[in-house]
């Protein structure tokens, strides 16, 4: 789990009861000048479900961290003059674009919110029951009986939050993922040169030409092993998913880029085979570091069939090329 003085909730378990449903009216009519009225027992109102809505003013589930039980109001019942009863009254959650509803129980995958004001039923209030009106007959012309209500459901559910972005950088640790989010967007992430700097994604918004922009996200670092659960890999792993196009991160300092290239694209794979189809750029990081001739020298052995640059988020070198083949990548067909 996070540690405690993190604001990035990506995982919360929460308990939920919707509103029982409401009695039918077993009621029968009694007027003055009708000693024996027929039946008018109205119907009971349903149970209050609880709903989750996608708003994009949240990033994180922290606002329901400490919500462990959440209860719906149930349905009252129906009574005389067919009157139906009330209907319970609704929970709204509010949640981040990208939270996954899964049964707690059975790790069920439930829905996925995607959209902004997008609304889905996460446990559905029981039905109110028929009131006697509903059973009347040619041949049953008094009856004596209705329904009781449905009960409501209740259960644990868990939500994960996955990230949308359009473009998911993906390194290991020391790569240089948040130094280049931090100029190439406004986002300020913390950073440091130690392993798991990064223990959150980190959302920035680049701004491109004309007032159009794009989501940026750096995905913690992922070790060799990450689909294991070595590490924290494998919780990050899935922010990955979301995204449109992958930015693969590889210092020019490595060993041996194309070997690592190799690893992180395995970890991948290893995941989730459905990544390896998602558009792919691979940035070698810390370029200053490097003359003309190294250049030169390393592109003979890079990856053929991916676009390939040279950055450095120090000089600002490659910046703005960048920019420019993660917008022409995002909107060309694939």
């Amino acid at each position: 789990m996070r540690s405690g003085n993190s604001n990035f909730i990506d995982y919360v378990r929460i308990f939920c009861k919707s509103g029982n449903g409401g009695k039918g009216s077993t009621h029968l009519r009694r007027e003055k000048y009708i000693p024996k009225g027929g039946p008018d027992g109205g119907d009971g109102g349903r149970g209050g479900h609880i709903i989750l809505r996608g708003s994009h003013q949240f990033w994180t589930l922290i606002h329901l961290k400490y919500r462990k039980h959440i209860t719906a109001e149930d349905g009252r019942d129906g009574s005389g003059q067919l009157k139906s009863g009330a209907i319970g009254k609704d929970v709204i959650l509010d949640v981040p674009l990208g939270t996954v509803a899964k049964d707690g129980e059975t790790g069920e995958v439930l829905f996925e919110i995607i959209e902004d004001g997008e609304e889905r039923i996460l446990a559905k209030g029981g039905r109110g029951g028929l009131g006697n009106d509903n059973f009347k007959s040619p041949t049953l012309q008094t009856p004596r009986f209705a329904q009781p209500g449905e009960p409501g459901v209740e259960g644990w559910f868990v939500l994960e939050l996955k990230v949308l972005a359009d473009v998911g950088l993906v390194g290991f640790p020391n790569a240089g993922k948040s130094t280049l989010l931090s100029v190439i967007s406004s986002a300020k992430p913390k950073i440091a040169d130690y392993a798991f700097t990064t223990l959150e994604p980190n959302l920035g918004i680049v701004n491109y030409y004309d007032d159009k922009s794009f989501v940026i996200a750096d995905i913690p670092g992922i070790i060799e092993g990450a689909h294991e659960g070595k590490g924290i890999g494998l919780r990050f792993l899935r922010h990955i998913e979301r995204n449109s196009m992958l930015l693969f991160m590889v210092p020019a300092d490595s060993k041996d880029i194309t070997e690592e290239y190799r690893i992180l694209l395995n970890e991948l794979k290893q995941y989730n085979p459905e990544l390896l189809d998602k558009q792919r750029v691979l940035s070698v990081t810390k370029s200053d570091m490097l003359d003309e001739e190294l250049k030169k020298e390393i592109r003979k052995h890079l990856p053929r069939k991916i676009p390939t640059i040279f950055i450095s988020s120090l000089t600002g070198e490659g910046i703005s090329d960048l920019k420019d083949l993660l917008w022409k990548t995002l909107n060309s067909e694939q």
